[in-house]
């Protein structure tokens, strides 16, 4: 069980909707200082803690977000298996497209520090593996995001007014030195209980490829707030043995008011 896998649905789940045709400009649906704080628990065990926070900053003389994500594995579950995850993206304030991604992992033994830039007038992504000091270059295409910027992508433009259960929506995530296409079931509606109260969401299924961590492509969902923030607000992931379920435990800097149910 890895790490990096929930904290890629984490960051993944709510954006897959933009890239459907269904896609409109909300430039209000997050801002800067915003955070989001997770609690991952395996069975009885609470596993891992995960967040998503975003800054303003210069890049190059550019203003810039920069998207960071934070993975690590809490009390008995890190004795037995350490993960210390951080994954970075920078992209413009007025058009989310990753501009430079960062990848600083350590998960039971495996190291990865890399940063991939992208540059979209030759569709060029360079890839730099800093620990065996390897350069690469891979082509990929202008409507290409990576697993952290899809998250806002998706937030800014998305526009479920015109989905029905059982759309499809799809994505192309540049990862690991890969492009990962990626796709999502709208499954309709769901009103859930949470720490904050009764919250109504858009419930949501990824599809995996057969024989990976995941069983079959219906071993996890997702839940996001129907609202303008669209946060995601409870991952459900069936594994092999047990299942995994992530809930946002905190959360500050909303763009827009957090919607909680008031009477059914």
């Amino acid at each position: 069980m890895r790490m990096r896998i929930i904290i890629f649905y984490i960051s993944v789940l709510s954006l897959s909707f933009c890239y459907s045709q269904n896609t409109k400009s909300n430039f209000y649906a997050f801002k800067n200082g915003e955070k989001l704080e997770y609690k991952l628990n395996y069975g009885f065990l609470n596993a891992s803690y995960a967040s998503l926070t975003l800054k303003e900053e210069l890049l190059d003389g550019q203003k810039v977000f920069r998207a960071t994500s934070i993975g690590r594995t809490t009390g008995l579950a890190r004795l037995f298996f350490k993960v210390e995850d951080i994954y970075e993206t920078f992209f413009p304030m007025d058009n989310v497209k990753p501009i430079k991604s960062i990848r600083d992992i350590y998960e039971g033994g495996y190291e990865r520090e890399a940063e991939t830039e992208y540059d979209y007038e030759t569709n060029t992504a360079f890839f730099y593996d800093k620990l065996k000091n390897v350069n690469k270059e891979f082509k990929i295409h202008s409507e290409i995001q990576d697993i952290i910027s899809t998250f806002y992508y998706l937030r800014k433009h998305l526009d479920i007014s015109l989905l029905k259960p059982n759309d499809l929506i799809y994505v192309d995530i540049f990862f690991d030195k890969e492009i990962y296409p990626f796709k999502m079931m709208f499954l309709g509606k769901e009103r859930i209980k949470t720490k904050f109260g009764l919250v109504e969401c858009l419930k949501l299924r990824p599809y995996m490829e057969s024989g990976r961590v995941f069983r079959d492509n219906e071993g996890i969902k997702i839940w996001v707030t129907n609202d303008e923030n669209r946060v995601p607000i409870k991952v459900k992931a069936d594994l092999r043995v047990g299942s995994i379920v992530a809930n946002l435990v905190s959360f500050r800097g909303l763009a827009n008011p957090f919607k909680i149910v008031v009477s059914e």
